[in-house]
């Protein structure tokens, strides 16, 4: 991990854009600690913040629909520069709301912003990877995952001296401005267009594939991050203490594992690594439901993150080199199945669980794990063999 990590930073022009991913978790980290005061500031009850969360998902749907127009006019430079700064503006009006309506407002466009940015970040990543002839889409969501940790340490610091959501949301967005701004040349030497303005295409059950694993990938880690703590609590009797290490053991695991996961791919292939992935979250998924104490289960919390780590990084790198596609067109659909398994997946395995119980829920996710395995085995788009990546020299790296 340190050569892979020190190899990575040699480099620039992609320590820039990593950075970037950072950005996004550090302020998601923060939003989700200003959630509670945020909801009893301006009077929501659970079901009526529920709902209003929704609002961000259907932004991200909303640009999805204007991405193909927004890259085939603006740079993905320029966009990257712009755009995470004004994510960096929207989070910090978004937890400083006054009322429900400048709330809302802030998380639709907070959603849509996200959903444009990471598009940018990913091609451009992708693009990087064919410049310096090396793969760092692992290493760069690595960074989103270190930059969560940070986050959640840094919130429970800053509580600690009694600086609000307010104050922390305004502190953190001021220095990752300064950060970006100071990456202005890297960012803004990416000039490429990304889309062509080609016309609409219908998928192929190939890439369907792809946007079902992805589909199934995000319902894992949204329903480790939604109902770990109360399956520890309800269901296995666990200690107050204890309920969070669940997350934590899988959050854990998918730092480490997606910051040596590059080298990883390229000497497996990705088609091992998802089909390995799916499978070792399977069997996760399946400890923690047969776990009869909270170690074991932690364990599987372990596992889980440690097979999901690099299902997503090799996903949006196969569905950047689509042929016949462009690099958005490619990203939009795929991720679209991440974003239905993101929005339904804890609702489902929630009205599973409410009819029977949460182990049940649970199961199914061991069943969706195993046939995205499958999928993913029979997918023509995902490459058996090991990459041959021959390094450049460091003084090449960082010229």
């Amino acid at each position: 991990m340190i050569k892979n990590i020190h190899s990575f930073i040699k480099i620039k022009p992609a320590l820039a854009v990593g950075f970037l991913f950072s950005t996004s978790s550090l302020l998601f980290g923060t939003w989700v600690a200003a959630i509670p005061g945020l909801k009893y500031r301006l009077g929501f009850s659970d079901g009526s913040l529920g709902l209003s969360l929704l609002l961000s998902p259907l932004g991200a749907i909303t640009g999805m629909l204007l991405s193909t127009r927004v890259f085939s006019r603006v740079p993905v430079g320029k966009w990257m520069l712009s755009g995470y700064m004004l994510l960096c503006l929207l989070m910090s009006f978004q937890i400083n709301s006054v009322n429900r309506w400048m709330f809302w407002i802030c998380l639709y466009f907070y959603g849509m912003v996200s959903f444009l940015n990471g598009v940018s970040a990913n091609a451009t990543v992708n693009i990087l990877e064919k410049k310096y002839n090396r793969l760092m889409m692992s290493t760069c969501h690595g960074m989103y995952s270190l930059g969560g940790a940070v986050s959640a340490g840094l919130a429970a610091v800053l509580f600690g001296i009694h600086l609000s959501s307010g104050w922390q949301i305004i502190l953190v967005a001021a220095a990752i401005i300064v950060v970006i701004w100071s990456n202005r040349p890297l960012l803004l030497a990416n000039t490429d267009i990304i889309h062509s303005r080609s016309g609409i295409k219908l998928p192929s059950l190939t890439i369907l594939g792809i946007s079902f694993i992805c589909m199934v990938s995000f319902m894992a880690e949204g329903c480790v991050a939604d109902w770990s703590a109360i399956y520890f609590k309800e269901i296995l009797g666990s200690p107050k203490a204890f309920v969070s290490l669940g997350y934590a053991g899988f959050s854990i695991a998918m730092t480490i594992g997606r910051l040596n996961g590059d080298p990883l791919i390229a000497r497996i292939g990705s088609k091992r690594i998802v089909v390995g992935g799916c499978l070792l979250a399977s069997f996760g998924f399946l400890l923690v439901v047969l776990a009869p104490v909270v170690v074991l289960a932690i364990l599987g919390y372990i596992l889980i993150g440690f097979g999901c780590c690099c299902i997503v990084p090799v996903l949006f790198s196969a569905s950047a080199n689509i042929p016949g596609l462009s690099t958005v067109e490619g990203f939009a659909m795929v991720t679209t199945g991440g974003l239905i398994g993101f929005l339904t997946g804890p609702s489902v395995i929630g009205f599973i669980s409410e009819k029977a119980d949460l182990s049940k829920g649970l199961s199914l996710l061991i069943l969706m794990t195993l046939l995205a395995a499958l999928v993913a085995w029979r997918n023509k788009f995902l490459v058996s063999r090991s990459i041959d990546v021959s390094p450049i020299p460091y003084d090449e790296q960082l010229y």
